[in-house]
């Protein structure tokens, strides 16, 4: 499978809907930085028709640098969904474990958002993900092997999202 603007575009959208629904848990923990809504700007225009640009790079570049800097669990994993959202435009045919990361990663992300701020599991979450992609990123996930079993809590997340989106 050769991926295509449109299969890039799909994942993107998908990140940005993960990014954006963790967004509100690093403003609260982050009030005032804005890096992470700009990366999921950013990853949005990508989406919705724009070009990828060296704009998506350096978003995803500063909203990591937030997610560095922030103290809050629950903001600095938000942050790093907008880091993978940013990011999306640029995933690669390449059959490796690292892009199909740069997939699941948003919504993995924002699950652990969701762990660290309410202390609940986020299987709920990775659900949501799952009954929210579209056909594209299901089709694009299967292009890759499907994740390994890890026993670590994001290896538990990332391999739930994986085995749902390709059932």
């Amino acid at each position: 499978m050769k991926l295509t603007d449109e299969d890039r575009r799909a994942v993107t959208q998908f990140a940005v809907a993960c990014a954006e629904r963790a967004l509100p848990l690093f403003e609260a923990g982050a009030p005032g930085d804005t890096r992470p809504r700009e990366a999921i700007e950013a990853a949005r225009d990508y989406a919705n028709g724009g070009e990828r640009s060296k704009r998506q790079r350096s978003a995803a570049w500063a909203a990591q640098k937030a997610a560095g800097e922030v103290d809050d669990p629950a903001a600095k994993y938000a942050a790093r969904a907008a880091v993978g959202a940013a990011g999306a435009p640029y995933i690669h045919d390449l059959e490796s474990p690292h892009q199909l990361n740069h997939v699941l990663g948003p919504a993995v992300a924002m699950a652990q958002a969701y762990e660290s701020a309410t202390g609940e599991p986020g299987d709920n979450h990775i659900d949501w993900a799952i009954g929210h992609a579209p056909q594209a990123v299901r089709d694009v996930v299967r292009h890759w092997p499907a994740r390994k079993p890890s026993k670590s809590r994001v290896g538990v997340l990332t391999r739930r999202l994986d085995n749902g989106l390709r059932g």
